[in-house]
């Protein structure tokens, strides 16, 4: 069933950090050099069972143990270019977002553009050097190198998962797991890329949590 399409709206960014081929343009001339332009979805309550941004379905539930809603969507553009769709869920329970906590979440990416699995390990490492700072990033160092490694290509169409069970961490590309590890610093660190304090945008973040 084709889900319904969802309004938009256009926010500034507020990081020059996003999709890792975004992050290497804009690290090349710098944020102030760049228009940056962030279009963001926000998710409208419905009754259909998926929620429809640009090309990309996403369920508003997923049967996954332990369950999973859909708490917002949205769509991330750089300047001409639509470059993800994103959707965050939370376990069924916990109705108030909590995206860097010990609640079972995820958060999934729908790709427009192939990307090398080299520039989301690069990008990957400079973002959270940025995020969590020179004194916290070592304790995260060592599992984010097991993790960095996981990362292969993606085509446009394919689609990366994050996802925090309340005990592991887990990447998944499409149906297929790369990474699975008991690393609960590293999965804050990670959805604090797009859902922490300092985000790689805050309008993309506050759809994803349902403020938009």
């Amino acid at each position: 069933m084709r889900g319904p399409d969802v309004p938009r709206r256009i926010a500034p960014l507020t990081s020059p950090l996003t999709a890792p081929l975004i992050a290497r343009l804009i690290r090349g001339g710098g944020l102030m050099a760049c228009l940056v332009l962030a279009s963001l979805v926000a998710l409208e309550a419905n009754a259909q069972d998926r929620v429809r941004v640009k090309d990309a379905q996403f369920a508003t539930t997923l049967t996954e143990p332990p369950g999973y809603r859909l708490v917002g969507a949205g769509l991330f553009t750089y300047m001409i270019w639509d470059a993800y769709a994103g959707a965050y869920y939370q376990a069924n329970g916990y109705p108030r977002p909590a995206p860097q906590s010990s609640v079972p979440r995820k958060l999934v990416l729908h790709y427009f553009h192939a990307i090398d699995a080299a520039d989301f390990a690069d990008v990957t490492e400079d973002t959270l050097r940025d995020q969590v700072g020179a004194r916290d990033f070592p304790t995260i160092a060592a599992a984010l190198r097991t993790f960095n490694a996981s990362y292969r290509d993606v085509a446009p169409g394919d689609r990366y998962t994050l996802t925090w069970d309340g005990q592991q961490l887990t990447l998944t590309l499409n149906d297929e797991v790369l990474y699975r590890a008991p690393e609960a610093a590293l999965a804050s660190a990670m959805f604090g890329i797009w859902l922490g304090d300092e985000p790689l945008s805050r309008g993309f973040r506050d759809n994803l949590l349902g403020r938009g």
